[in-house]
């Protein structure tokens, strides 16, 4: 069930540390950029979030991009909480995107206008038909590079973000970019269009790798903008608020 605070409904995650940030969660139906260089447990968030989702009845949907997802599957943490069921089931659906560019003939490098509106129109179809409620894209970046410009990248995310809206689905969007990078988007237009900007982060502290999290911007509720420190367990995602001295606790 979506948890109401304010004049929002919520999405809540079901990681307990991000929804206590978002004071309850996901205002339903936003699309979310979850960005951040490689390694810092992007798709590890963005799979819990679907798991937690259909755990609760939503049916969630995950589009693989660059990743079989069956490869994605064998690779997947180890959680407690995770039943193979909510596949077979069809609770969770995975889809491989080359796939449907294959089925689409979308065989060019580069993607025109009207194979746009028709990927567009494939992914929210396909969502429409599973009656999605959760939904992630892993990763837009790899769309990104098939679209090229910064108006067919802005097209596509506005056009896409608004069919799942109109379905009453929260998406997220996980977005890469290089670990210097002082943008939160690869082709700096994804950050402009989103609901919202979820960033994640290495961060050395002592010899340590750690990974961090920090909300950038929400739409629709208030939210804490501290930096957390993230670790992967098989009970989920678990964040710990990072000190000013660099220490957690």
């Amino acid at each position: 069930m979506a948890q109401k605070t304010g004049d929002r409904d919520r999405c809540a995650t079901g990681l307990e540390g991000l929804d206590t940030i978002l004071y309850g969660g996901i205002p339903r139906s936003n699309t979310v950029l979850l960005t951040g260089s490689c390694g810092t447990g992007k798709t590890s968030l963005a799979l819990e979030f679907l798991i937690h989702g259909a755990i609760k009845g939503e049916n969630s949907l995950f589009v693989s991009v660059t990743e079989n997802s069956d490869k994605l599957l064998q690779n997947l943490i180890p959680y407690d909480f995770f039943d193979r069921n909510l596949v077979k089931s069809g609770k969770l659906v995975f889809v491989d995107l080359p796939i449907m560019y294959e089925r689409l003939g979308m065989t060019k490098p580069e993607l025109s206008m009207e194979e746009i509106d028709l990927l567009v129109a494939a992914i929210s179809g396909l969502a429409k038909e599973l009656g999605t409620k959760r939904l992630v894209v892993d990763s837009i970046t790899s769309v990104c590079y098939k679209l090229k410009t910064s108006e067919k990248i802005r097209d596509f995310i506005l056009r896409l973000s608004k069919a799942l809206s109109d379905l009453n689905c929260t998406s997220i969007l996980v977005g890469e970019v290089a670990a210097d990078s002082t943008s939160y988007s690869s082709f700096g237009v994804e950050e402009a269009i989103a609901d919202g900007i979820i960033l994640m982060a290495n961060m050395e502290r002592r010899g340590d790798l750690l990974r961090t999290l920090q909300v950038i911007k929400m739409r629709g509720t208030m939210h804490s903008r501290a930096k957390y420190v993230l670790d992967l367990t098989p009970v989920g995602v678990l964040l710990v608020p990072l000190l000013k001295g660099g220490s957690t606790g």
